[in-house]
């Protein structure tokens, strides 16, 4: 079966959210075919987990402050501080049976797109269950899937570069959430590609990923239909960017 891979673009978290879902519809559907996508945030959001609660993980005020959007995903996790230019996201969208049936299986498959775009790079990674990429020890990728209509849509990100003060000032992580104890230990626990070798660029780092997740597949470049843009834009409009969605737990 043939892929589409869709290049690196910026949008907002709502549309990027609304665009899984309405990829994920389409494919369901045969109007589309399977479909990988490589993304950034613009503006900069937090994104949290489909059973969190808003209101526990994320300090709004501060987000409104800083101009940061905030969105809930489809799917399960923590929250995740998104820097407009401190990561590379993917999204790999198609029918469940192309992927092994075993949930950890199938994040091993597909995080070892992201290991060996990381090798090609010179950086030596590993899969660490369920669902993270480790360097060093340290977490540089986390990754979230679910499954629906027989369809997997699995996302995930790739850290480049970490605003450790700016994350820290919105994500609730408990009473001592600015001191350097805290920080320090997340900073022990969370690397980024910058981090690990600075002279990596985000075009190097893109096209590493790219050629890993073609790697042995047929595909070809391609862009949204207008079906998938409407519907995605209906989506962002009425579910990902509305309180009652993203302020429901």
């Amino acid at each position: 079966m043939k892929w589409r891979v869709i290049e690196l673009h910026e949008n907002d978290a709502f549309f990027h959210m609304a665009m899984d879902e309405a990829v994920s519809e389409a494919v369901a559907q045969n109007k589309s075919p399977p479909t990988i996508r490589f993304w950034t945030w613009k503006p900069s959001a937090v994104s949290i987990g489909y059973f969190q609660s808003l209101k526990d993980e994320v300090d709004d005020s501060k987000t409104k402050e800083l101009g940061v959007d905030i969105v809930r995903r489809r799917t399960g996790g923590g929250a995740v501080y998104h820097d407009n230019l401190g990561e590379i996201t993917y999204s790999i969208i198609a029918p469940e049976n192309m992927f092994p049936k075993n949930i950890i299986e199938s994040y091993k498959e597909i995080c070892g797109y992201l290991i060996n775009a990381f090798d090609s790079l010179g950086i030596k990674s590993e899969f660490r269950p369920i669902n993270d990429i480790i360097v060093n020890g340290k977490k540089i990728s986390g990754n979230a899937q679910t499954r629906r209509n027989k369809i997997l849509l699995q996302h995930g990100t790739i850290l480049y570069t970490v605003d450790w003060e700016k994350m820290f000032s919105m994500l609730k992580v408990g009473k001592e959430k600015m001191s350097d104890k805290v920080m320090q230990h997340v900073k022990d626990l969370v690397t980024s590609v910058k981090d690990v070798n600075p002279d990596i660029t985000q075009k190097q780092l893109f096209e590493a990923l790219k050629n890993s997740f073609t790697q042995g597949k047929e595909f070809e470049t391609g862009s949204w239909t207008e079906e998938e843009l409407t519907r995605a834009k209906q989506l962002a409009e009425e579910k990902y960017s509305t309180k009652e969605w993203n302020y429901k737990k």
